[in-house]
């Protein structure tokens, strides 16, 4: 409880310079499903979609798939691809990305250090962007039920002439619960802010987001699955 409670008191802080800037009611919903391969092996497909106030519904849709390789207990590697279309008020061009992840368990903390590449129709260079993620899991009984509580930080290395600038760009926070719906589908349900500090003369956002992640894992591996 102790870590717990460092972790949400931390959140706080971090959001409190976004009090002043814009803010967003947002919802985000997410679908994977976990595909054994080999015993070392999975494929995870996924399917995301998020809705916006500010930018009048539907204005991010994400589908793609993610190859993990198993190579010691609680070591996870992973390779993946995911296409990325926006809509409505949000009028960047469609992207594709490339990622790669290792993550790592340990009792009660996973982590995940990924690094993405941003392909743009817009421009030809590649934007990099490397994503740091944290999380603490407090199970709260048998029954596989566990409070939960993660930070992600997005970190820009270099900038493009499409619109990406190096720096840090932003952090997600998530605080939630996570139980099983069966034997083979778990939930995470919980509260998502995401800080968009103030760059290239635009406003800090502050997004405020129920977040909803359904995994159907078809598989038993021994690694966490992180998923966004």
């Amino acid at each position: 409880m102790r870590v717990l409670s460092l972790l949400l008191l931390a959140f706080s802080l971090m959001a409190t310079p976004a009090w002043a800037q814009q803010e967003d009611a947002q919802a985000w919903g997410q679908l994977n499903i976990v595909l054994p391969v080999a015993p070392r092996l999975r494929v995870t497909l996924e399917q995301i979609a998020r809705i916006s106030d500010r930018q009048g519904g539907l204005y991010t849709t994400e589908f793609g798939g993610l190859v993990g390789w198993q190579v010691a207990k609680g070591v996870e590697l992973g390779f993946g691809y995911r296409y990325v279309g926006f809509y409505n008020g949000n009028l960047a061009p469609d992207e594709n990305r490339l990622r790669q992840q290792v993550v790592l368990t340990s009792g009660r903390f996973a982590g995940r250090l990924r690094l993405d590449e941003r392909f743009s129709p817009v421009g030809p260079e590649i934007g990099f962007r490397v994503r740091p993620l944290l999380r603490y899991n407090l199970p709260l009984g048998p029954k596989r039920v566990a409070l939960f509580a993660s930070h992600e930080s997005f970190i820009l290395p270099n900038s493009t002439s499409w619109g990406q600038r190096a720096g840090y760009e932003r952090m997600r926070n998530i605080v939630g619960l996570a139980f099983p719906i069966g034997d083979a589908v778990t939930a995470d349900l919980g509260y998502l802010n995401q800080y968009r500090l103030p760059r290239g003369g635009a406003r800090a956002q502050m997004d405020h987001a129920l977040n909803v992640q359904l995994t159907v894992n078809l598989g038993t591996l021994g690694v966490a699955g992180l998923h966004d």
